[in-house]
């Protein structure tokens, strides 16, 4: 077994790959041939880190920031208001994988500290006797109407429901990976007494179960989204010809994004409905070109602000400004005059854009990552003050 370590939009040069080994890694990365050679390659991640377990070769991208500034980000939008308190314990040499697993094993034993959640479920089955409520017409469809056995439907009072049912199946996922640390697959492990009377799941991370939280489930609510944050990050699925792989990827993007605007949504004291994240405008009357911004700031149905989040500059051939284009676009369908671009720093300079000729402003941003979370806080709340200052001054409406 081989280990190869990259990181995140740095060009590794020169590297020795098996055809099936290089195609599984297009999948995260630009794979190009070195010149000069027939069997290596010059690889350069994008945004996305993480290990892919190949069966001759384990590949991590690491990020560019520290791994303990990612885990900030990420715990951030998890919870905003218990963040310190993620259990995260890790070196700063683990992978993301690795420095992730102690915080997610803190949580599920927090989360069932008081014992497994219990809850309501409704069953239907086919018993000796009667139970809740008899349905009748399967009854009279599978049975001819001869009792017993007796088709009825009941309410279930179970630890086998949904949210356990989350929990278990990320630790299972997590528990398919190859896990260096024996500490942390012992912890793992941990839980299988604990969940024994809990339904095997195979979730499709693109549907997920959303909870509605209450007094009685709050203490779950940590730990189900790092489950689902693991359940969206890892795959068994990538695959080229004969050759599968196992993968816990997470995008960047997305956890910057997520980040910005949960930080902002709490500084600027708003709900979900009134800042939303990525909710859909459309840019033409007849609605065929769709929009999404990352932030905008809702009052009465009408957008009041609008901006976009950008981890990394876009580039795109023969274009110089794309996301410019972009954040005008929103502005424009928004009937307002202007707009802010939000980038991770490094990617762009603080600006002040005048459109000509249509009379908008296009503002530009930047948050460094690289300090302290106090100190990354303290940026956000002055982003929230601008945010908050363009909203009076962008709120004008513009003639469509």
């Amino acid at each position: 077994m081989h280990h190869l370590q990259l990181t995140e939009y740095q060009t590794e040069p020169a590297v020795p790959l098996a055809p099936e080994e290089r195609d599984a890694l297009r999948e995260v990365a630009q794979v190009t041939p070195t010149r000069g050679t027939l069997d290596r390659y010059d690889v350069t991640p994008g945004s996305t880190i993480g290990v892919i377990e190949l069966p001759a070769l384990t590949v991590e991208i690491r990020p560019k920031l520290p791994i303990n500034r990612v885990m900030f980000l990420i715990s951030y939008a998890l919870d905003p208001s218990a963040w310190r308190d993620t259990g995260f314990d890790f070196d700063e040499d683990e992978s993301l994988l690795e420095a992730l697993i102690p915080g997610f094993v803190f949580q599920v034993r927090q989360a069932l500290r008081r014992g497994v959640l219990q809850g309501y479920r409704v069953e239907e089955e086919a018993l000796a006797g009667v139970r809740g409520r008899i349905r009748f017409d399967d009854q009279l469809r599978s049975r001819f109407g001869i009792a017993p056995p007796v088709e009825v439907r009941f309410d279930d009072f179970t630890e086998d429901i949904e949210v356990n049912r989350l929990l278990k199946a990320a630790i299972r996922r997590l528990g398919r990976l190859r896990i260096r640390s024996i500490k942390a697959r012992r912890s793992l492990r941990s839980f299988d007494q604990a969940l024994m009377r809990v339904s095997d799941v195979d979730y499709d991370p693109r549907r997920l179960p959303e909870f509605d939280w209450n007094r009685l489930n709050a203490h779950y609510r940590t730990a189900t989204e790092l489950a689902k944050l693991i359940l969206r990050s890892s795959s068994f699925e990538l695959r080229r010809g004969n050759v599968r792989s196992a993968a816990f990827l997470v995008d960047m993007n997305k956890v910057f994004e997520d980040f910005v605007v949960l930080a902002l949504r709490e500084t600027l004291g708003l709900t979900e409905w009134e800042f939303p994240q990525g909710v859909r405008t459309r840019l033409d009357r007849a609605g065929l070109v769709r929009l999404e911004p990352d932030i905008s700031w809702w009052e009465d149905g009408i957008c009041v602000f609008v901006g976009d989040v950008k981890y990394k500059k876009v580039r795109a051939d023969g274009v110089n400004h794309p996301d410019l284009y972009q954040l005008l676009a929103y502005v424009v369908a928004n009937q307002l005059t202007g707009g802010l671009l939000i980038y991770a720093a490094g990617e762009d300079q603080p600006a002040v854009h005048e459109v000509l000729h249509i009379d908008r402003r296009l503002e530009v941003m930047t948050l460094d990552l690289s300090g302290d979370p106090e100190v990354v806080l303290t940026q956000i709340r002055e982003v929230a003050r601008r945010v908050e200052y363009l909203r009076s001054w962008f709120r004008v409406r513009v003639p469509a």
